[in-house]
């Protein structure tokens, strides 16, 4: 952990992929690692996969397709979170060919997701788009699968046994 919260993972341009079941803290991880690269000067975009293919769907209708793939490509740090969460349509495997190809050896992702990474494949679809995307990504990627029962359940129990009055 010290040595992805020191940063060098991100101004080397290396990907991050954190998996683990609902709640064990993966969100949480990876924002305090985004914070950590503000607080250290890099930029820092966080995006739930859902709503990064809301924004290049909506970007392709409004003309905003390239300012916005440049902004994601400028980012030293690109949070993408929920990933695996939805089938991907077509389009949207396209999108994501094109942030993650623009981005390789430019900048840093970070993916968080429940599903693991040997289901990545499936959760993509096309093989062909699969193999291009997850090579990208994961090629010397550093990984980190945690295990755990869900932090918002243990919260939710010790919240339950204190006696108000």
């Amino acid at each position: 952990m010290a040595g992805l919260a020191s940063c060098d993972w991100i101004r080397q341009s290396l990907n991050l992929c954190i998996t683990g079941p609902t709640g064990c803290g993966k969100t949480w991880l990876a924002c305090a690692l985004g914070n950590q690269a503000c607080r250290q000067g890099l930029s820092v975009r966080y995006l739930r996969v859902p709503r990064l293919f809301d924004q290049v769907r909506i970007a392709h209708g409004d003309g905003s397709y390239a300012r916005l793939m440049n902004q994601l490509l400028k980012t030293d740090l690109l949070i993408l979170d929920d990933w695996g969460m939805q089938k991907v349509t077509a389009q949207q495997r396209q999108d994501l060919m094109e942030v993650i190809e623009d981005r390789h050896g430019r900048g840093s992702t970070l993916i968080a997701s429940q599903l693991p990474t040997e289901h990545w494949h499936d959760y993509i679809g096309s093989a062909t788009l699969a193999d291009a995307i997850l090579d990208r990504l994961l090629h010397g990627a550093h990984r980190l699968n945690l295990k755990g029962e869900s932090l918002r359940k243990a919260t939710a129990q010790n919240t339950e046994s204190v006696d108000p009055s």
